[in-house]
């Protein structure tokens, strides 16, 4: 009976031994809970101008909307799209960060209110601390610059289902405004100035069709040409900032991003039937215009920023104000009551 049970007790260790770990099948809890307090810094910086209730790392982010008198909650997300592709193979992955926050918090000034919380998804085969610690410090870069809390998120690693050497990256920003201050696009009219401030290179949009690009001639283009491609999205917060504190109220503003200057203007003006003839200056990037060459000009208009990637449309009393906030913006054109965006470029 001894050696009966001494047997038995070897094999129920022998299977023991065998049973799998959560590590074995490629998710490390150990490396994610070191990962936390490795972006802590980062995210504890963005907790400059406000805070949260409760603080970060719980299983819900809470704040309090006591500056308010009469809060409206206002929404955007978005990611990054195949221009990360090409961050990952430049080694531009804190820009990533930076692209990840500006195309949600740039979608949330549109309503004239304010970004509060960013919260982000990042999806990938196997942690890397050191990729994702750059990555939430790009992030931190641009929220901590406008005043938006990095309130949590989700990092999902998934082996066999992400590729190795992908990330999967989205972005969630929650906003406020004021009920009688939120943009209403139906106070626009004829006679309404269109104001364009200018992009830092393409941003996020129309990486597909640039890819393609390069691919098909790669020996056209210079490494310095492509990182010249690169820069993030630009944070439009000082222009929505400064028309602000003058006092001004622009009738609408608009995040020029897929579908460039015509249909991200037409959704702002096709609903009363009005339009604009658009005079656009050329985009001075040289790299930008050797991509332009081999792309369709009517794509080009639809597909990328061609220079401006934020336009505020304003009353005529204000435009001298308004071509003065932030960097300085150039006037592109007036509302007029026929439909549709044309667009002309300045040579």
């Amino acid at each position: 009976m001894l050696g009966l049970r001494s047997s038995v007790g070897l094999l129920k260790k022998h299977r023991m031994a065998d049973k799998l770990t959560y590590t074995e099948a490629g998710v490390d809890t150990v490396k994610a809970a070191a990962l936390v307090g490795d972006i802590r810094t980062h995210v504890q910086r963005t907790q400059r101008q406000r805070q949260l209730m409760g603080g970060y790392g719980l299983f819900a982010a809470a704040l309090e909307l006591k500056d308010y008198r009469n809060p409206v909650i206002v929404t955007g997300c978005d990611g990054v799209g195949t221009k990360l592709e090409v961050q990952l193979e430049y080694d531009r992955i804190e820009d990533a960060g930076k692209d990840l926050v500006a195309m949600s918090v740039n979608d949330i000034l549109t309503t004239g209110g304010d970004p509060l919380m960013f919260l982000d998804y990042i999806g990938i085969a196997q942690l890397d601390e050191n990729r994702i610690t750059r990555l939430v410090a790009g992030m931190a870069d641009y929220l901590e610059e406008c005043g938006c809390i990095l309130a949590g998120g989700e990092t999902a690693e998934m082996p066999g289902l992400v590729p190795e050497g992908v990330v999967e990256l989205s972005g969630f920003c929650v906003g406020c405004v004021e009920k009688d201050e939120m943009l209403d696009a139906g106070t626009i009219a004829p006679g309404d100035v269109l104001v364009g401030y200018e992009s830092d290179g393409i941003h996020a949009n129309g990486w597909s069709l640039v890819r393609r690009v390069l691919a098909e001639n790669s020996e056209e283009f210079s490494r310095d040409e492509v990182e010249s491609l690169l820069p993030p999205t630009r944070l439009y917060h000082d222009v929505a900032s400064d028309l602000k504190a003058q006092g001004i109220r622009a009738r609408a503003m608009a995040h020029i991003t897929g579908g460039g200057l015509p249909e991200n203007l037409e959704r702002l003006l096709a609903g009363q039937g009005y339009g604009s003839s658009l005079l656009v200056p050329e985009w001075e990037n040289a790299a930008v215009q050797k991509l332009l060459g081999f792309v369709d000009e009517t794509s080009c208009w639809h597909t990328f920023n061609m220079g401006f990637g934020w336009v505020v449309i304003v009353d005529e009393s204000e435009v001298g104000s308004a071509v003065e906030a932030g960097p300085g913006g150039t006037i592109l054109g007036v509302v007029d009551e026929t439909p549709g965006i044309r667009v002309t470029s300045k040579q």
